[in-house]
């Protein structure tokens, strides 16, 4: 069974209150791409019935469009063109369900990419989260601490970007928030605040604590420096911790995140991407383009400003919110 018929199965039958739930904010999350893409994609199929070169260079020149990004953009047609070529497709109808299921294929490739969160199987779970400033860092930190908070965890968040003006009250805000435990100092060492808050994390039996760091790229040397002596220090408290670092991107800022993302995985080791901001954005392609460019997973996505709208990625629901027109 084909992707495209496999979606079908699963659409028909998640009629759980969760899953259905994941299904409509997908939806709606990706309204502005599925809007901008799949309206191209289906007049493109209008334009050309049979599949020639023209067709060919108009889709290419459509998946460039969706941020999906030139490199992945070259490998996804030389995929399609094969299976044209092998499956004897001359019918662009046809080949619209081709393109579907070779777009999951692209972002799977064969790999075991983990989309999950690694807990520690005792202890505090410890989640450095990264990114520059202004991609919704902290906002995503509070939207994870609710989830978690909901599935019955104790969570603690920890300001270590302890100069930049109103940051650690901002935390601090949204810890009280979330009813999360919460600690942090201005103007100080920002290793020296993150063994503390860890003592103090350890005491309190704290299930989950996530890390606030300065978004600072413009000196990656010490940026690199700053983040070496945290996982020291994290690693001296919690062993084997951190146990994730996720970075933060804003899909809005399109090929420009996947440059953040490869800066950062240059300067410490990234496990998982946040992707925000997804439902402003009409090039929600940004999210295979991420995966093809760097190889680190996406973890979670943004769909909305509402707490509950920060979703764990799925990649069946992510191509069922691009193609809900199609299938």
């Amino acid at each position: 069974m084909g992707l495209f018929d496999k979606l079908k199965k699963i659409i028909s039958k998640k009629e759980e209150t969760t899953a259905k739930e994941t299904l409509e904010t997908y939806d709606k999350g990706l309204e502005k791409t599925r809007d901008e893409f799949v309206s191209k994609l289906n007049l493109l199929g209008i334009k050309y019935t049979k599949v020639n070169e023209e067709y060919f260079e108009e889709l290419e020149n459509l998946l460039i469009m969706a941020d999906i990004g030139v490199n992945t953009v070259f490998k996804f047609m030389d995929a399609i063109r094969a299976r044209v070529k092998s499956e004897s497709i001359t019918d662009t109808a046809e080949l619209q369900e081709i393109i579907v299921d070779e777009l999951f294929i692209l972002y799977v490739n064969n790999e075991s990419l983990s989309d999950k969160i690694n807990f520690a199987s005792s202890g505090p779970t410890v989640i450095l989260m990264v990114g520059v400033n202004g991609v919704g860092k902290t906002t995503t930190i509070a939207k994870l601490a609710y989830k978690y908070k909901q599935e019955g965890k104790k969570v603690m968040m920890i300001a270590a970007d302890t100069f930049r003006a109103g940051a650690v009250a901002q935390l601090e805000e949204w810890a009280t928030r979330t009813e999360s435990l919460f600690y942090g100092s201005e103007n100080t060492d920002p290793s020296g605040v993150i063994y503390d808050g860890l003592e103090i994390a350890k005491k309190e039996n704290v299930d989950l604590v996530f890390i606030d760091t300065a978004g600072r790229l413009q000196n990656k040397v010490n940026l690199m420096k700053e983040l070496e002596k945290m996982n020291r220090v994290i690693g001296k408290i919690i062993p084997d911790a951190p146990h994730e670092t996720l970075l933060v991107i804003d899909a809005t800022t399109g090929q420009n995140g996947i440059v953040q993302a490869e800066s950062f995985k240059e300067i410490t080791k990234i496990t998982g991407i946040v992707l925000t901001k997804l439902d402003g954005t009409a090039k929600g392609g940004i999210v295979l383009a991420i995966k093809e460019n760097v190889g680190i997973p996406v973890k979670f996505i943004g769909l909305g400003e509402k707490m509950t709208d920060l979703k764990v990625f799925d990649i069946e629901s992510y191509i069922y919110g691009l193609f809900k027109d199609m299938i």
